[in-house]
């Protein structure tokens, strides 16, 4: 098993990007702009490494080649993405991988390109990139190929496959990132680990709460020791987690609801599945089913929620009144959405960094776990 932490290290050692990797300060894929730069990373590197493996690495300040972390990213449908704009897409794979340096809710993120051995290309329009764009990489560089004459070259395999042996995990590696795990958990979250098959080490922390005889754990925090890799985190929402011989099964829930009357609804379970080949696969299902309120009321919500963004966007004080509802934007925004309210995460947007200059943090973790859910339900 490759540890993905010591395999980034590796990569950032050759200080500047090349022609099999990639580093990004962060992603943008909520625009236009952004998501079209991802695909063309994606495609040229793609392209210039048919057969082995290339990355991106995400969380790493360019100049000075400083890891600063990205917020955890648990959105599995990038894949979708790659697949709706690329002609012989690759398989791709996003990883959120803990850095002891960094706080707990950052990680460094880590897109794996598969080899797939086949030009790829643009799909369709992609921002200003026109469709049937070849990209290739050219040093750090992803570049644009201008003419029909585009040829697969293998120039990456031996020096890749150097760096990922170089990566494998050791026991000495295992014991390190098992206390790792333990000592940067307060004991409230009573950090624990579990062995499966007897080779895959798993560390998991939460805080236990009971609502209505059921077990709850909130801050949840997932990791595969053995790849150094984090599964789940979670800063707000509610978790039940259960586990067998070769499984271990997270269901994700949201709390919803009108003023105090909030209820927890099932967002999506997750199934982390142990091998007896050494491997694992997760798998999600999405649970989801929207909750519906009277429209009259959802559209009172809407339009309150609307004239404190434009007093947000047009730097008018808010009244105290509307200072207290800016803590409830994030999560009202949701039920607007989910309800037909389409635009609603347009307008949340506007008023993102404000939420974010907030002395009070809470409402800005809210805004994130809201945008969050928002892509999740969107995509499914």
């Amino acid at each position: 098993m490759i540890n993905k932490r010591l395999l980034i290290k590796n990569l950032l050692s050759h200080n500047d990007e090349n022609s099999f990797y990639d580093k990004k300060q962060k992603l943008s894929l909520g625009s236009k702009e952004g998501k079209a730069k991802f695909l063309k990373h994606i495609c040229a590197l793609s392209n210039s490494n048919p057969e082995n493996n290339s990355y991106i690495v995400i969380g790493v300040e360019d100049e000075e080649n400083k890891i600063v972390g990205v917020d955890f990213f648990d959105d599995s449908k990038i894949q979708n993405l790659v697949n709706a704009y690329l002609k012989n897409p690759p398989k791709i794979e996003y990883e959120n991988v803990p850095f002891p340096s960094l706080p707990r809710y950052k990680v460094v993120g880590l897109v794996t390109v598969y080899p797939n051995n086949k030009i790829t290309s643009l799909l369709k329009n992609a921002w200003k990139y026109k469709r049937t764009t070849i990209f290739y990489r050219r040093g750090s560089n992803s570049m644009p190929f201008l003419d029909d004459n585009f040829e697969l070259r293998n120039t990456n395999k031996s020096i890749v496959a150097s760096i990922e042996k170089n990566a494998r995990n050791n026991i000495e590696l295992t014991l390190n990132g098992v206390f790792d795990f333990i000592n940067n958990h307060k004991k409230k979250y009573k950090p624990q680990y579990k062995v499966f098959n007897e080779q895959f080490v798993l560390c998991w922390a939460g805080e236990q709460k009971t609502i209505n005889s059921e077990t709850f754990y909130s801050r949840v925090d997932i990791e595969l020791i053995n790849e150094q890799v984090r599964l789940f985190f979670s800063a707000l929402d509610d978790v039940q987690i259960s586990y067998n011989q070769k499984s271990f099964i997270i269901t994700e829930y949201i709390l919803l609801g009108l003023d105090k009357h909030e209820k927890h609804y099932p967002l999506e379970k997750t199934i982390i599945n142990f091998k007896d080949n050494g491997k694992h696969h997760i798998v999600k299902e999405f649970l989801f089913q929207s909750p519906k309120y009277d429209a009259n009321i959802i559209n009172h919500i809407y339009t309150n929620c609307n004239k404190i963004v434009v007093k947000i966007i047009n730097d008018t004080p808010l009244s105290v009144t509307e200072h207290e509802d800016v803590f409830r934007l994030p999560t009202n925004y949701v039920l607007c959405y989910l309800n037909g309210f389409l635009d609603a995460p347009d307008l949340l947007r506007k008023a993102k960094y404000y939420i974010k200059n907030l002395e009070d943090k809470t409402t800005y973790v809210k805004y994130k776990e809201a945008m969050r859910v928002i892509r999740k339900v969107k995509y499914n």
